[in-house]
């Protein structure tokens, strides 16, 4: 199930926490939230999800940006959220979406116990001017059936800003991946 905006707006300071929170942005069974004024573009050709990628750092400035397709762009919110006992998702809004504009490749669902900003990963379909603090998303609170063990992370969690690709962290320097084809090199036994 998901909350209504009042339950949205009833759990916060418990399940919820939305900081700065600003009632003009609670809808029926949504919360928006904004988009900071800092974009993060990979500088590299080709990205390595084994290793670090090399960044460049922007600011939206105050006439707004504009992003072309082609590009990733990683963005964040304004709102650090928490949630516990809950789901959080987050999905774009119509109104961003109908300009062209996605907010999110493949991650939009969130673990009970996130506590953070969102990285935002924008893609857009054609140019586009974007500006600072607009609402660019909404989060979308679900109920949970079972038991309830919270999201704890060193790659994720309680972050202070956009958050790049850290997969590397996960991965095994050592563990040979490739997994190998025999092209007719097969043995039987008789």
């Amino acid at each position: 199930m998901i909350l209504t905006g009042k339950e949205i707006e009833k759990r916060l300071g418990t399940d919820i926490v939305i900081e700065p929170y600003n009632a003009k942005y609670l809808n029926p069974n949504s919360y928006n939230l904004c988009l900071h004024n800092e974009l993060m573009v990979y500088e590299e050709i080709v990205l390595d999800m084994a290793r670090p990628n090399r960044l460049g750092k922007y600011v939206i400035p105050e006439e707004g940006m504009v992003l072309y397709p082609g590009q990733l762009y990683l963005g964040r919110t304004t709102e650090r959220t928490e949630t516990h006992n809950l789901v959080p998702l987050l999905e774009g809004r119509s109104s961003i979406g109908r300009l062209g504009i996605s907010v999110h490749a493949t991650a939009g669902v969130g673990d009970i116990g996130f506590c953070g900003y969102w990285t935002l990963e924008i893609t857009v379909a054609q140019p586009v001017r974007i500006y600072a603090g607009i609402p660019i998303c909404q989060i979308i609170y679900h109920t949970v059936e079972g038991e309830i063990v919270e999201y704890n992370s060193d790659k994720y969690q309680n972050n202070k800003g956009i958050q790049p690709s850290l997969l590397f962290k996960e991965l095994d320097p050592n563990e040979n991946r490739q997994m190998r084809l025999s092209f007719g090199e097969e043995k039987t036994s008789d």
